[in-house]
């Protein structure tokens, strides 16, 4: 079974700006969740040079970077993905 891939950036600006609770965000994750989901942590996704993509902290979510992300919009990009696998 292919799983979703959440990489978090934990490079200082995202780190500071929220990354770190969204290391967490397993702990938010019901076992459903748990089991279809991979979360990595991620020196830099290189999107911060540029102001038009938002501000920190980004995630990268199968391929598409999120910026201003926080554990709710997490769970809720989460949750629409498993959607979509269904």
């Amino acid at each position: 079974m292919k799983k979703i891939l959440i990489e978090i950036c934990v490079g200082t600006s995202c780190y500071v700006m929220g990354a770190s609770e969204l290391m967490l965000i397993e702990e938010h994750l019901s076992p459903l969740q748990k089991e279809k989901v991979e979360v990595k942590g991620t020196t830099c996704l290189d999107v911060c040079q540029n102001k038009e993509n938002g501000h920190a902290p980004f995630v990268r979510v199968d391929g598409d970077v999120y910026a201003n992300m926080n554990v709710e919009r997490l769970l809720h990009v989460i949750d629409e993905r498993i959607r979509h696998l269904e």
